[in-house]
């Protein structure tokens, strides 16, 4: 249990220096990783490290797809070319 315990405290270390989102990802990940490993054959550092690129890829691609919606949803905001004489 303490190498799950360190194990997401050196990955939440890491991902906060990425940024946010990706901290998000990688901690849940790290954390289900990390405890998959442990009970899997005392990999719980290798299930953590896992856990945590899983977890990024999974935000990254989440936030890509809210970025997409969001911009589609916005009309078009430009002006309409007028046809005066």
């Amino acid at each position: 249990m303490k190498t799950v315990i360190g194990t997401a405290a050196v990955a939440s270390i890491l991902a906060l220096s990425s940024g946010m989102a990706s901290a998000a990802g990688c901690l849940k990940g790290a954390a289900v990783g990390g405890a998959a490993g442990h009970v899997a054959g005392k990999h719980g550092k290798a299930g953590a490290a896992a856990g945590c690129v899983v977890g990024h890829h999974k935000a990254s691609k989440d936030a890509k797809q809210a970025d997409q919606a969001q911009s589609q949803a916005q009309p078009n905001s430009a002006p309409a070319a007028s046809a005066s004489h």
